[in-house]
């Protein structure tokens, strides 16, 4: 079957098996290798991309079901050699170790940021619960999603960064 979208800003035509996961497309296909193949069962939410600006579990998505869909993967996201705000939150407040469920982790919290630009720790949970960190308490993925909050407000709308208490004197 003849399918055609727009990944990462590039808009590609090709012959797919109607039942070809997208993830295997965006990976085998396209080489967009940042989408991980985690447990082929929806349950992880490490193949996490954007479909039409929503996010979705690519291993749970045939190809041809993105026929004409925007697609944006953890590759689409930087701009200009500048990582994406989510992805500077996630670096920035080290929230991975091993790094395998990060761009599920990052695609989600920015649906979730769309949803709720000021969520509180627990409306973060709740959004990212169908994702799985084998490595973490879930602590930094947590602060960094309320770090990229504050920083994708506009710069009129943020509060002063508080001090920590007894810190760095």
């Amino acid at each position: 079957m003849r399918i055609t979208m727009v990944v990462d800003g590039v808009s590609y035509t090709d012959e797919v098996e109607p039942r070809t996961l997208l993830v295997q497309h965006l990976r085998e296909t396209l080489g967009k290798v940042g989408t991980v193949v985690g447990c082929d069962t929806s349950n992880c939410g490490a193949c996490t991309v954007h479909v039409d600006g929503h996010s979705v579990k690519s291993c749970s998505m045939l190809a041809v079901q993105a026929d004409g869909c925007e697609i944006t993967t953890i590759e689409g996201l930087a701009r200009d050699g500048r990582l994406h705000p989510v992805q500077q939150a996630f670096h920035d407040n080290h929230a991975l170790q091993c790094g395998f469920c990060t761009p599920g982790m990052i695609m989600q919290a920015i649906d979730l940021l769309a949803d709720d630009p000021d969520p509180d720790e627990r409306t973060v949970r709740h959004g990212l619960e169908g994702n799985l960190c084998r490595c973490t308490g879930y602590q930094n993925i947590v602060r960094a999603v309320q770090d990229a909050a504050h920083r994708l407000k506009p710069a009129g709308e943020r509060q002063p960064e508080h001090e920590t208490v007894g810190g760095g004197e």
